[in-house]
């Protein structure tokens, strides 16, 4: 039994840590006797999306963003949305997140067209939302989730998606409605930087377990005790809202 995980651009693509979440989602399989290899996917590499069972998108600010419009035309495109249409797992970071979407549009009018994978778009401001935040995630039943968000643009999101939960603490997509990241099929997508799994082993494992019962069926991971990991946690829980 064995996991593929597809890191997409992981040279350019690596803002504040967010390599750790593949680290995490590794150990965390290694541990319970499951085997997983990780593949970068960079510029000009082509995307085999049947060879995976999950991705993997970090973040990055604008200068990354940009660099990588021209790789993400034709063929890879349509790998990554035919892969999210397919119910692949997919976990992307801010910058990841917004690439997702259908559009990005500069403070100062200049849009970019991404991949349109999913039914949102986004539009940068002169000013940036930062700092540790919290927010609830519906897919556990309203449990909370702490990250570290860093990011100018506001993304709205369409009819056809959910939001992965409500901001408690921070900004989230655009500090006016109150949502946070993103859910279609087994996407999410979050501003969460710094990084996000090792702080939230819930969350880790039920991107994993998205991924195993895809390819195998029915399929239950073993606990982890996540003792210190939970602490770390809930100690920010407890901060970030004043409990």
């Amino acid at each position: 039994m064995e996991l593929n995980i597809c890191h997409l651009y992981p040279d350019v693509l690596n803002l504040y840590g967010d390599r750790g979440n593949v680290l995490c989602m590794q150990r965390r399989l290694q541990v319970r006797g499951v085997g997983v290899t990780v593949t970068g996917v960079s510029v000009g590499d082509p995307l085999d999306a049947a060879k995976y069972d999950l991705f993997f998108i970090g973040g990055g600010q604008d200068f990354e963003q940009a660099v990588l419009l021209q790789d993400l035309t034709g063929a890879k495109t349509q790998a990554i949305c035919a892969a999210v249409e397919d119910g692949k797992p997919f976990l992307a970071i801010c910058g990841g997140y917004q690439m997702l979407g259908k559009s990005y549009t500069t403070w100062d009018g200049q849009e970019c067209e991404f991949t349109g994978a999913l039914d949102l778009w986004t539009v940068g401001g002169k000013k940036r939302m930062i700092g540790d935040y919290c927010f609830t995630c519906d897919d556990l039943g309203g449990e909370p989730v702490v990250g570290f968000e860093n990011h100018s643009g506001r993304t709205y999101l369409g009819a056809s998606v959910q939001p992965m939960g409500k901001v408690l603490a921070g900004f989230g997509n655009n500090g006016e409605d109150g949502t946070e990241g993103v859910r279609y099929r087994n996407v999410f997508g979050t501003y969460s930087h710094g990084c996000l799994l090792p702080k939230n082993p819930k969350l880790a494992d039920l991107i994993l377990q998205t991924a195993l019962a895809r390819k195998y069926g029915s399929f239950d991971l073993a606990p982890l005790p996540d003792t210190l990991e939970q602490t770390a946690h809930d100690y920010m829980v407890k901060r970030l809202l004043k409990k």
